[in-house]
């Protein structure tokens, strides 16, 4: 403990054991750490973001906001550092936290990574639960911080809840229409790989009777088409922003009108909780 805190590292699981977890009002448990440069009343607003029926979901999940997440740097036979690029700890890696910035931390740590923790007697969580420790000092703003904790929450709920049958027919309906781009690079590929034409050695316009649907990767198009509505859908809950904002160089943004057709059904599957409003605004062009 005396070495952590003169180094300003400490293991995840002792962050976890010194850790007060609050619940938010939808349900949600999370606590900040350390110097994470987060007003109280900033996170509180995004964590209650979350509607309650997703936050029902997610009864075993903590989230953990600290400065900077890490594994220890283990070396091999000649002393030379070992990279590590798995976010998920597993038993013979110990996830260690900075509980303040530096650039040599920095350099080491990931946005977020999973670990498996002790449950705590008597809170409402016996057992393990599964501790999301988010680096907030990797984020440059409320922004970021707000899209990586909605990001996590989308994929967690997700792999416990499953995708909606209305919202996986609707997305098909817009893969099978072609129509402009996705909302991640996950989702990009995903649809990329699910519509394969039969005849490979075809190079002409591609129509639907040219086409042949692989189901493995149609059902993971799916998947991360719903976590990034989801998470773009709390995100707008949370903060007003502008969409080109989520724009990355790798794929094409989808459609704004196919966007809003997938933000409008996750909002009627999911309202908004109590002083949250869902809208979408277009800008008239110039």
């Amino acid at each position: 403990m005396t070495n952590g805190v003169q180094t300003g590292l400490m293991q995840a699981t002792e962050i976890a054991q010194q850790s007060a977890l609050r619940q938010s009002s939808n349900g949600v448990h999370y606590t900040a750490f350390g110097e994470n440069n987060i007003e109280n009343a900033d996170l509180d607003r995004i964590v209650q973001a979350v509607p309650a029926s997703i936050a029902a979901s997610l009864g075993k999940k903590a989230y953990y906001f600290v400065p900077l997440a890490l594994i220890e740097q283990q070396k091999d036979d000649a002393g030379e550092p070992i990279e590590i690029a798995t976010p998920t700890h597993s038993a013979d890696q110990d996830t260690l936290i900075a509980t303040t910035y530096t650039a040599e931390y920095s350099d080491r740590a990931i946005c977020h990574r999973n670990v498996r923790l002790p449950g705590e007697e008597g809170s409402g969580k016996e057992g393990s639960i599964d501790g999301v420790f988010i680096s907030t000092r990797l984020l440059a703003d409320r922004f970021a911080l707000a899209f990586e904790f909605f990001i996590n929450v989308g994929h967690a709920f997700v792999d416990i809840a499953g995708i909606p049958e209305s919202f996986s027919d609707l997305v098909w309906k817009q893969a099978l229409a072609d129509v402009r781009g996705e909302t991640s690079q996950d989702a990009w590929e995903g649809r990329a790989q699910s519509l394969v034409r039969a005849d490979k050695s075809d190079t002409g316009p591609r129509s639907l009777a040219d086409i042949k649907v692989d189901e493995k990767a149609k059902n993971e198009f799916l998947e991360a088409a719903f976590s990034d509505a989801v998470a773009i859908y709390q995100l707008s809950l949370a903060i007003d922003f502008d969409y080109a904002e989520l724009r990355e160089r790798d794929y094409p943004l989808l459609a704004p009108t196919a966007l809003a057709e997938r933000l409008r059904l996750v909002a009627k599957l999911f309202p908004p909780n109590a002083g949250y409003d869902f809208a979408i605004r277009y800008r008239r062009r110039k």
